[in-house]
Parts: structure tokens; sequence; C-alpha cells
């Protein structure tokens, strides 16, 4: 892959998260700044700084993801897009009327050195050149989609009997949820052009389907199990927990299921360190974002 399309795609899934986060900013204040009553929704969508948030969200948002996706592939996407979190830490701050804590400047600190450390991993995966139709790249999607979904399926049951954790569970769940969004919309990207072209065979059609529905679904409850996650627990600690699998898969992708060679071995180093400072930032920023999901 040439370096200028591995950056551009850099460029695209930074930009990606700033907008969604930057969108969610715009919303939340309007929430904040309006009093619940009977027409709330109704008031939400007529005004236009809400809307806009909005239409960054689902137009801006989704098609810079989208394209990020042509050129890196799914493993670096999750970790790069996190540094919208920022956006987001800063936006709850000016919304709360609060200043900056040594806990949050921290937490930009490790985001910007890990979105650092990715950007030099440079473990791309070229999605339009890849073969989805391989049968052994099927095999390793199928078990790790199976994987995602049953141990879901196994903490969802497991919180209804154990309140103490149902929190955890859940956030996890939703986790797992958009690791599964992240990972299949390579597969329907990768399929696109065919698909739209009219050269798609049968296989090259049925994976786009899934693929589309396996978006829709996962966000979908996603979205939901991690609003009743919030239910039992503190959304501060909730929101970086739920960031743990979608920012850990990224290693699996590129290693496992894409059974890609990094050209560097210094590369694999940047990617875990870059993963970790991530994760590390999202516990500090996980306050900040808490308090701007408290907004409803």
């Amino acid at each position: 892959m040439a370096a200028d399309s591995y950056w551009l795609g850099v460029v695209l899934a930074i930009g990606s998260g700033v907008v969604n986060n930057f969108g969610t900013v715009m919303q939340k204040k309007v929430v904040n700044d309006r009093k619940s009553d009977d027409k709330f929704m109704r008031g939400l969508i007529k005004n236009p700084v809400w809307f806009s948030g909005l239409l960054l969200q689902i137009a801006a948002g989704s098609m810079l993801f989208m394209l990020a996706q042509l050129y890196i592939g799914p493993a670096l996407i999750p970790g790069l897009m996190a540094l919208g979190l920022i956006v987001l830490a800063i936006g709850s701050l000016k919304i709360v009327g609060e200043k900056l804590g040594k806990a949050e400047i921290a937490g930009i600190a490790l985001m910007i050195i890990g979105i650092s450390f990715l950007g030099l991993s440079n473990m791309a995966i070229d999605v339009n050149g890849f073969n989805f139709s391989d049968v052994g790249f099927i095999a390793r999607t199928t078990i790790f989609t199976l994987v995602l979904v049953v141990t879901s399926l196994a903490f969802v049951i497991r919180q209804r009997k154990h309140e103490r954790f149902r929190g955890i569970l859940l956030a996890l769940v939703s986790g797992y949820m958009f690791t599964l969004s992240n990972f299949w919309i390579s597969m329907l990207m990768g399929n696109i052009d065919q698909v739209f072209g009219g050269t798609a065979v049968l296989l090259e059609w049925v994976l786009f389907i899934i693929a589309a529905a396996v978006l829709v679904l996962s966000n979908m409850y996603g979205l939901t199990v991690l609003q009743e996650a919030f239910k039992s627990g503190d959304a501060s600690k909730l929101i970086p927990i739920q960031q743990i699998p979608i920012q850990l898969a990224g290693i699996f992708v590129y290693f496992l299921i894409f059974v890609m060679t990094p050209a560097e071995p210094i590369s694999a180093v940047w990617l875990f360190f870059g993963i970790a400072f991530i994760i590390m930032s999202t516990f500090l920023l996980g306050k900040q974002q808490a308090r701007m999901e408290s907004i409803k």
C-alpha cells in the first residue's frame, strides 16, 4: 500500500472520530439547554444545531469511516477514531462549565501518544485487494463472529443472575457488538464495487447482505445494551470497559483473521503500545464521557 494512501486512511479515520464526537457535543449542548416537555423530541429535530450534529454523525462521520476502511482496513480504525474522545471530553467540560483536571490532561496526552504509535505501526489492511471469498478467511470470520455472539449471549444470561456484575457484563456485550460492526463493515466495503458494479458472484452477494444485516443489528443492540448497563453501574467506569474489546480486537483482526504480517517487527510493538495507551486514556477520560452520556 502506498504511503500516501495509508496516511490518507489514517486522517479519514481520525476525522470520523472527531466528527462523530463533535456531533454528539452539538446534540448534547442543545439537550442540556432545553427543558423536557411533551414536544421535546420535535423541538430537538427543529433545532438547527441539534440537527446539524445528527447530520455530522450520520452523513459525514459514516462516510469518513467507510472511506477509511477502503484505505487502511478494520484493524487500526477503532483506535484512531478514539482521538474523538478528546473532543467529547473538552465539549463536556464546556457544557458543564468546568476546567480540565489533571486526569483529563493526562488522558489527552496518552491519547495523542497512542494515536501516534498506531500511525507509526503502518499495519493497514487493503480490503480492496483482499480475497474475501477465501475459504480459510470465511472459516476464521465465522469462528470470530460466533465467539463474540456466543460470549455475548453467555454474558447476557449471566448478568441476570449476578446483579453485582451486571453493568460490567452488559458494557462488554455492547463492546462486542461494536467490535462486530467495525469488523463486518470491511466485508461490506470489500464487496461493494462488485455488488454495485454488477460483477458480484453469489458468495459476494451473500457476504454483502450478511454484512449489512450485521451492521444494523449489532449497532442497534450495542446501543440498547449500553443504556441498560448505565442503569446498573457508573458510566465513567462502564464506558472505558466497553472500549476494551473494541480496541483489542484490532490485534486479533490483523494477525488471526486476515493473517497479515507486518512489514517490520517494530510495527507490532507500535500497535501494542498504541492500543495500550488508548485504553489507559479512555479510563482517564471516562469521567467526562460519562457526564456527556448523562445528558438526556
